[in-house]
């Protein structure tokens, strides 16, 4: 029986990372270098340690720019395009429906509070989660499975009482690795990219009822 559901933040409830693409890949542009999709991705639902957007620049290719302009380029540029954006298809009405048939909700996602909380005002969704994992309260952000092991702890169930909603590789590896049932809608940015296995991919929330993805698809996954 499922009792909960936990969703990623970035690129699943909102799409924030084709914004910082664009923003990144066209900064890069400026200074000759091609800032391929399949190189971004390494930090894609994880933290910048496997690759740092910000200091690439300088320390691989030795590019001398001011970090802190380059920074506020960027995130002005990331700002400025998410003014466009809202929340993703399907998202508040899975919110809605939860809440109402008393399912526990979660959020398990590799950025920082501060980041969430300004969107989760934003968005006027907060008061909808149980509890929010972030990475100010784990020692590995995903692909571990750290954060979605911390939102079962939190939200006080099993990991086969609970479905995760991701968009990544990283984050539906991380879900997959927690033993959680794995539910992928993809976005403009990661629908490039390769995934691995254990989960299963829809094109869009609003296309299941609530009850069709827990009856449906996870009988499909298979657990």
């Amino acid at each position: 029986m499922i009792k909960a559901i936990i969703f990623d933040f970035d690129g699943t409830i909102i799409d924030t990372e084709t914004a910082w693409y664009i923003a990144f890949r066209d900064a890069y542009k400026e200074h000759g270098i091609d800032l391929t999709l399949e190189k971004y991705s390494e930090c894609l639902g994880t933290s910048l340690h496997s690759f740092n957007p910000y200091t690439y620049l300088s320390t691989h290719h030795n590019i001398p720019i001011d970090l802190d302009e380059f920074r506020e380029t960027i995130q002005n540029a990331h700002t400025g395009m998410m003014e466009k954006e809202s929340i993703r298809p399907g998202i508040l009405t899975y919110l809605k429906a939860a809440k109402a048939s008393g399912l526990k909700i979660g959020l398990a996602t590799s950025s920082e509070l501060a980041w969430i909380e300004k969107f989760v005002d934003l968005l006027g969704i907060r008061d909808y989660f149980d509890c929010f994992c972030t990475a100010d309260s784990v020692s590995n952000v995903k692909p571990d499975p750290e954060l979605y092991l911390q939102a079962l702890d939190c939200l006080g169930v099993q990991a086969n009482e609970a479905i995760a909603i991701e968009d990544s590789p990283n984050g539906s590896r991380a879900a997959v690795a927690a033993g959680i049932h794995t539910v992928v809608i993809k976005n403009t940015i990661t629908e490039q990219l390769p995934f691995g296995t254990g989960h299963h991919t829809i094109d869009s929330l609003e296309n299941y009822e609530l009850n069709d993805l827990f009856e449906t698809i996870i009988q499909k996954i298979g657990k």
